[in-house]
Protein backbone atom coordinates (compact mmCIF):
# COMPACT_ATOMS: atom_id res chain seq x y z
CA UNK A 1 0.00 0.00 0.00
CA UNK A 2 1.38 3.21 -1.06
CA UNK A 3 2.17 5.78 1.87
CA UNK A 4 0.73 8.92 2.73
CA UNK A 5 2.78 12.09 3.49
CA UNK A 6 1.33 15.18 4.29
CA UNK A 7 3.10 18.00 3.36
CA UNK A 8 2.18 22.01 3.28
CA UNK A 9 1.22 21.35 -0.78
CA UNK A 10 -1.47 19.04 0.16
CA UNK A 11 -2.67 21.55 2.45
CA UNK A 12 -2.62 24.82 -0.07
CA UNK A 13 -3.70 22.44 -2.97
CA UNK A 14 -6.94 21.49 -0.35
CA UNK A 15 -7.55 24.81 0.34
CA UNK A 16 -7.82 26.19 -3.27
CA UNK A 17 -10.58 23.65 -3.53
CA UNK A 18 -12.39 24.93 -0.77
CA UNK A 19 -12.27 28.42 -2.20
CA UNK A 20 -13.06 26.82 -5.71
CA UNK A 21 -16.16 25.08 -3.60
CA UNK A 22 -17.19 28.63 -2.29
CA UNK A 23 -16.64 27.23 1.25
CA UNK A 24 -17.09 30.47 3.64
CA UNK A 25 -14.19 31.91 4.69
CA UNK A 26 -14.45 30.92 8.76
CA UNK A 27 -14.78 26.95 7.22
CA UNK A 28 -12.08 27.44 5.31
CA UNK A 29 -10.05 29.00 8.35
CA UNK A 30 -11.62 25.96 10.32
CA UNK A 31 -10.62 23.13 8.24
CA UNK A 32 -6.81 24.66 7.72
CA UNK A 33 -6.40 24.75 11.48
CA UNK A 34 -7.27 21.49 12.12
CA UNK A 35 -5.30 19.95 9.54
CA UNK A 36 -2.29 21.79 10.34
CA UNK A 37 -2.87 20.70 13.98
CA UNK A 38 -2.79 17.33 13.27
CA UNK A 39 0.40 17.45 10.58
CA UNK A 40 2.52 18.72 13.79
CA UNK A 41 0.83 15.99 15.89
CA UNK A 42 1.49 13.22 13.70
CA UNK A 43 5.40 14.80 12.80
CA UNK A 44 7.30 12.66 10.36
CA UNK A 45 5.05 9.61 10.48
CA UNK A 46 2.83 8.89 7.40
CA UNK A 47 -0.85 8.92 7.44
CA UNK A 48 -2.97 6.15 8.09
CA UNK A 49 -6.25 4.80 9.36
CA UNK A 50 -4.24 3.69 12.68
CA UNK A 51 -2.70 7.27 13.04
CA UNK A 52 -6.03 8.80 12.61
CA UNK A 53 -7.44 6.61 15.26
CA UNK A 54 -4.72 7.16 17.93
CA UNK A 55 -4.70 10.79 16.90
CA UNK A 56 -8.80 10.62 17.96
CA UNK A 57 -7.74 8.52 21.17
CA UNK A 58 -5.51 11.59 22.20
CA UNK A 59 -7.71 14.53 22.16
CA UNK A 60 -10.44 12.42 23.68
CA UNK A 61 -7.72 11.39 26.41
CA UNK A 62 -6.81 15.61 26.52
CA UNK A 63 -10.37 15.72 27.54
CA UNK A 64 -11.97 17.96 24.55
CA UNK A 65 -15.30 17.90 23.93
CA UNK A 66 -17.28 15.14 21.78
CA UNK A 67 -18.64 18.08 19.33
CA UNK A 68 -15.24 19.33 19.02
CA UNK A 69 -13.17 16.37 18.54
CA UNK A 70 -16.02 15.72 15.58
CA UNK A 71 -15.08 18.86 14.15
CA UNK A 72 -11.71 18.25 13.90
CA UNK A 73 -12.26 15.04 12.33
CA UNK A 74 -14.58 16.28 9.99
CA UNK A 75 -12.19 18.49 8.71
CA UNK A 76 -9.27 16.00 8.27
CA UNK A 77 -12.19 13.58 6.38
CA UNK A 78 -13.09 15.94 4.41
CA UNK A 79 -9.25 16.63 3.48
CA UNK A 80 -8.69 12.75 3.04
CA UNK A 81 -12.01 12.56 0.33
CA UNK A 82 -10.29 15.26 -1.49
CA UNK A 83 -6.92 13.46 -1.71
CA UNK A 84 -8.68 10.08 -2.30
CA UNK A 85 -7.04 8.61 0.56
CA UNK A 86 -10.17 7.26 1.59
CA UNK A 87 -9.31 4.68 3.39
CA UNK A 88 -8.17 7.46 6.27
CA UNK A 89 -11.25 7.83 7.12
CA UNK A 90 -12.58 7.53 10.51
CA UNK A 91 -15.62 7.51 12.27
CA UNK A 92 -17.26 9.92 14.32
CA UNK A 93 -17.54 9.95 18.30
CA UNK A 94 -21.43 8.83 18.85
CA UNK A 95 -23.34 11.62 20.48
CA UNK A 96 -26.51 11.53 22.43
CA UNK A 97 -28.63 14.24 21.26
CA UNK A 98 -28.65 16.60 24.08
CA UNK A 99 -32.19 18.23 25.16
CA UNK A 100 -30.75 21.34 26.98
CA UNK A 101 -28.04 23.41 26.93
CA UNK A 102 -25.42 24.24 30.04
CA UNK A 103 -26.68 26.80 32.38
CA UNK A 104 -23.57 28.80 31.99
CA UNK A 105 -24.35 29.10 28.12
CA UNK A 106 -27.24 30.56 28.35
CA UNK A 107 -27.80 34.09 27.86
CA UNK A 108 -31.10 35.60 28.98
CA UNK A 109 -33.39 38.59 27.98
CA UNK A 110 -32.12 40.63 30.86
CA UNK A 111 -28.16 39.85 31.09
CA UNK A 112 -28.92 41.03 27.30
CA UNK A 113 -30.34 43.99 28.03
CA UNK A 114 -27.65 44.83 30.84
CA UNK A 115 -24.72 44.17 27.76
CA UNK A 116 -26.30 46.81 25.20
CA UNK A 117 -26.82 49.43 27.98
CA UNK A 118 -23.45 49.00 29.70
CA UNK A 119 -21.65 49.77 26.12
CA UNK A 120 -23.98 52.80 25.60
CA UNK A 121 -23.03 54.23 29.03
CA UNK A 122 -19.03 53.41 28.28
CA UNK A 123 -19.54 55.14 24.85
CA UNK A 124 -18.87 51.82 23.21
CA UNK A 125 -21.97 53.03 20.45
CA UNK A 126 -20.58 50.69 18.01
CA UNK A 127 -20.21 47.79 19.90
CA UNK A 128 -23.81 48.40 21.43
CA UNK A 129 -25.48 48.50 18.06
CA UNK A 130 -23.63 45.92 16.40
CA UNK A 131 -24.96 43.50 18.99
CA UNK A 132 -28.51 45.05 18.88
CA UNK A 133 -27.76 44.03 15.18
CA UNK A 134 -27.00 40.58 15.63
CA UNK A 135 -29.71 39.84 17.93
CA UNK A 136 -32.57 41.60 16.41
CA UNK A 137 -32.24 40.02 13.04
CA UNK A 138 -30.36 36.45 13.83
CA UNK A 139 -27.55 37.15 11.43
CA UNK A 140 -24.36 35.27 11.58
CA UNK A 141 -21.41 37.26 12.70
CA UNK A 142 -19.80 37.48 9.18
CA UNK A 143 -22.72 38.25 7.66
CA UNK A 144 -21.98 42.00 9.29
CA UNK A 145 -20.64 42.81 5.94
CA UNK A 146 -23.58 43.02 4.57
CA UNK A 147 -25.79 45.13 6.89
CA UNK A 148 -24.95 48.63 4.86
CA UNK A 149 -26.08 51.83 4.63
CA UNK A 150 -27.93 50.73 1.74
CA UNK A 151 -29.17 48.35 3.33
CA UNK A 152 -30.72 50.27 6.49
CA UNK A 153 -32.47 52.77 4.17
CA UNK A 154 -34.31 49.74 2.20
CA UNK A 155 -35.09 48.04 5.47
CA UNK A 156 -33.48 44.40 4.02
CA UNK A 157 -30.19 43.01 3.47
CA UNK A 158 -29.57 40.66 0.90
CA UNK A 159 -26.63 37.84 2.28
CA UNK A 160 -24.35 35.90 -0.21
CA UNK A 161 -22.72 33.23 1.57
CA UNK A 162 -21.74 29.38 1.44
CA UNK A 163 -23.36 29.65 -1.84
CA UNK A 164 -26.68 30.44 -0.80
CA UNK A 165 -28.49 34.23 -1.06
CA UNK A 166 -30.95 35.17 1.46
CA UNK A 167 -32.51 38.66 2.86
CA UNK A 168 -32.35 39.66 6.34
CA UNK A 169 -35.37 42.03 7.20
CA UNK A 170 -34.49 44.31 9.46
CA UNK A 171 -36.41 46.38 12.30
CA UNK A 172 -37.68 49.39 11.66
CA UNK A 173 -36.20 50.71 14.69
CA UNK A 174 -33.00 48.89 13.64
CA UNK A 175 -32.72 50.92 10.50
CA UNK A 176 -33.32 54.10 11.85
CA UNK A 177 -30.43 53.86 14.49
CA UNK A 178 -27.94 52.45 11.98
CA UNK A 179 -28.70 55.25 9.74
CA UNK A 180 -28.15 57.74 12.55
CA UNK A 181 -24.97 56.10 13.49
CA UNK A 182 -23.83 55.97 9.77
CA UNK A 183 -24.71 59.70 9.85
CA UNK A 184 -22.31 60.50 12.59
CA UNK A 185 -19.14 58.41 11.27
CA UNK A 186 -20.16 60.43 7.67
CA UNK A 187 -20.55 57.17 6.39
CA UNK A 188 -22.83 57.63 3.57
CA UNK A 189 -22.62 54.02 1.43
CA UNK A 190 -21.45 50.73 1.92
CA UNK A 191 -20.75 48.62 5.28
CA UNK A 192 -21.79 50.30 8.48
CA UNK A 193 -19.71 48.57 10.74
CA UNK A 194 -16.01 49.42 10.28
CA UNK A 195 -12.59 50.21 12.21
CA UNK A 196 -11.20 53.93 12.17
CA UNK A 197 -9.43 52.91 9.58
CA UNK A 198 -12.50 52.08 7.54
CA UNK A 199 -11.82 48.63 7.62
CA UNK A 200 -14.74 45.73 8.32
CA UNK A 201 -14.16 44.13 11.73
CA UNK A 202 -12.99 41.27 12.68
CA UNK A 203 -14.58 38.20 14.03
CA UNK A 204 -11.53 38.23 16.62
CA UNK A 205 -12.10 42.08 17.16
CA UNK A 206 -15.99 41.59 17.95
CA UNK A 207 -15.03 38.54 20.12
CA UNK A 208 -12.44 40.83 22.01
CA UNK A 209 -14.74 43.38 22.79
CA UNK A 210 -17.62 41.33 23.56
CA UNK A 211 -15.33 39.65 26.29
CA UNK A 212 -14.00 43.25 27.90
CA UNK A 213 -17.93 44.17 27.67
CA UNK A 214 -19.61 41.02 29.75
CA UNK A 215 -16.65 42.16 32.76
CA UNK A 216 -18.03 45.57 32.81
CA UNK A 217 -21.62 44.41 32.83
CA UNK A 218 -21.40 41.58 35.33
CA UNK A 219 -22.56 38.85 32.99
CA UNK A 220 -20.51 35.79 32.97
CA UNK A 221 -18.14 35.12 30.18
CA UNK A 222 -19.02 31.86 28.62
CA UNK A 223 -22.49 33.43 27.92
CA UNK A 224 -20.67 36.35 26.10
CA UNK A 225 -19.87 35.62 22.31
CA UNK A 226 -21.30 36.94 18.54
CA UNK A 227 -23.28 33.56 18.38
CA UNK A 228 -25.41 33.21 21.58
CA UNK A 229 -27.05 36.75 20.68
CA UNK A 230 -28.38 34.44 17.40
CA UNK A 231 -28.74 31.56 19.71
CA UNK A 232 -31.51 34.21 21.83
CA UNK A 233 -32.95 35.82 18.67
CA UNK A 234 -34.16 32.08 18.20
CA UNK A 235 -35.46 31.18 21.10
CA UNK A 236 -37.09 34.98 21.38
CA UNK A 237 -38.30 34.38 17.68
CA UNK A 238 -40.07 30.59 18.10
CA UNK A 239 -41.63 31.75 21.29
CA UNK A 240 -43.52 34.48 19.16
CA UNK A 241 -44.17 32.20 16.04
CA UNK A 242 -44.15 28.81 17.39
CA UNK A 243 -42.96 27.76 13.99
CA UNK A 244 -39.72 25.79 13.60
CA UNK A 245 -39.52 25.92 10.01
CA UNK A 246 -39.96 29.21 9.58
CA UNK A 247 -37.02 30.32 12.20
CA UNK A 248 -35.33 27.58 9.92
CA UNK A 249 -35.31 29.92 6.73
CA UNK A 250 -34.59 32.95 8.66
CA UNK A 251 -31.44 31.21 10.61
CA UNK A 252 -30.30 30.48 6.82
CA UNK A 253 -30.17 26.54 7.79
CA UNK A 254 -30.38 23.60 5.14
CA UNK A 255 -31.79 21.27 7.90
CA UNK A 256 -34.29 22.00 10.71
CA UNK A 257 -32.33 19.56 12.97
CA UNK A 258 -29.81 22.61 13.11
CA UNK A 259 -32.26 25.10 14.01
CA UNK A 260 -33.48 22.31 16.87
CA UNK A 261 -29.88 23.22 18.67
CA UNK A 262 -30.96 26.53 18.91
CA UNK A 263 -34.62 26.47 20.55
CA UNK A 264 -32.57 24.16 23.45
CA UNK A 265 -32.81 26.29 26.58
CA UNK A 266 -31.22 25.40 30.23
CA UNK A 267 -34.39 23.38 31.49
CA UNK A 268 -35.68 26.09 33.68
CA UNK A 269 -38.87 26.35 31.32
CA UNK A 270 -39.25 22.19 31.60
CA UNK A 271 -38.65 21.92 35.28
CA UNK A 272 -41.55 24.25 35.74
CA UNK A 273 -43.89 22.35 33.80
CA UNK A 274 -42.97 19.09 35.43
CA UNK A 275 -43.83 20.96 39.13
CA UNK A 276 -47.54 21.41 37.43
CA UNK A 277 -47.47 18.14 37.08
CA UNK A 278 -47.94 17.52 40.54
CA UNK A 279 -47.10 13.65 40.30
CA UNK A 280 -44.78 13.88 43.11
CA UNK A 281 -47.37 13.26 46.46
Amino acid sequence: MEEHRLTEKEIAAFEKYLKQEERGKATIEKYLREIRSFFLWIGERAVSKEAVLEWKDFLQKEAYASVTVNGKLSALNSFFRFMEWEECRVKFLRIQRQIFRKKSKELSQKEYENLINTAHRAGKERLGLLMETICSTGIRVSELAFITVEAAREGRAEVELKGKIRVILLPGKLCRKLLKYAGEQNNTSGEIFLTKSGKGLSRRQIWREMKELCKEAGVESSKVFPHNLRHLFATSFYKICKDIIKLSDVLGHSSVETTRVYLMTAGAEHAHQLEQMRLVL
